[in-house]
């Protein structure tokens, strides 16, 4: 059982952290640490509580690039008329690149959901994990600056001319994130730089390939709200879902005009700052 308030600042702050490279998971569990709420985060109504907060996000996603996803949708059904997928095509192309990088998270998080839900109860490791999370955001700025300086922008792939396998690599640089500490946005527009693609569009694809994943995580998890005694949490559920929509909203609306011409770097060293610190105050308890 948790409170609005709890319920308020646990869902403002995923919708921030969820879309900024700094993994939401990991400043759930680390923030409910801290305060001492003894939230028991591995409960499965929590859970419960988190994929909705997450699909609020996803769902201020889908509104963002509307334009984008009508496009998308279209090229899909224009594929299973012709039933193939017309490489040309690039709506389609680009349908298809989605699906084919949601893939790898869809299955890990099905057989190995019990697993993941063990680092709930280990905020030290999420420390750990976070301080990886920079290192990893570092590294791909860096790799990404020394092929930078051997190709020219011209030369840099569009997201529809991804192939398939390089959406493949995407979607499993996306299962790092059911680690909390791991940030989804940060590990998919890692994977996208690595892959030839330009900050601007590693995050519009890593934006894209957030809505199916976090869909499909809702429509196994939200209905557990409407079973036998799920209902204690419903209100704050409800409470803390608007507010992450709201706060969603206006990091999307910054990181897509940040990451037109910023980096990673700054959240890199955010994250290995706030991971050492973390760390350090566990270790002196």
């Amino acid at each position: 059982m948790f409170s609005y308030l709890q319920a308020i600042i646990i869902g403002s702050l995923q919708g921030i952290t969820e879309l900024f490279p700094i993994s939401s998971l990991g400043h759930s569990v680390l923030l409910e640490s801290f305060l001492n709420w003894n939230l028991r985060q591995d409960n499965p109504y929590f859970l419960t509580f988190l994929v909705a907060t997450h699909t609020a996000t996803a769902l201020v996603l889908f509104i963002f690039f509307w334009r984008d996803w009508l496009r998308i949708i279209k090229g899909l059904v224009r594929s299973f008329i012709a039933r193939s997928i017309d490489e040309s095509d690039k709506d389609a192309k680009l349908g298809w690149l989605l699906v084919v990088g949601t893939i790898p998270a869809g299955i890990l998080g099905l057989l190995f959901e019990e697993t993941f839900k063990k680092f709930f109860s280990a905020p030290q490791l999420v420390a750990i994990l976070l301080i990886l999370n920079g290192l990893m955001l570092l590294g791909a700025e860096y790799l990404r600056r020394k092929s930078a300086e051997r190709h020219t922008r011209n030369s840099q792939p569009q997201i529809s001319k991804l192939s398939w396998l390089q959406a493949i690599k995407i979607g499993l640089f996306q299962c790092l994130a059911l680690l909390p500490g791991f940030s989804r946005t940060g590990s998919t527009i890692t994977a996208g730089l690595l892959m030839g693609l330009n900050h601007e569009d590693a995050a519009r694809f890593s934006f894209l390939l957030a809505t199916p994943i976090i869909a499909a995580a809702s429509l196994l998890k939200i209905p557990e709200l409407a079973t036998t005694g799920a209902h204690v949490v419903l209100g704050p559920t409800l409470v803390g879902t608007v507010c992450a929509g709201v706060t969603a909203y206006f990091s999307v609306r910054f990181l897509e005009k940040y990451f037109k011409t910023d980096k990673l770097t700054p959240f890199a060293f955010y994250c290995i700052i706030a991971g050492i610190v973390t760390t350090i105050i566990f270790l002196l308890r």
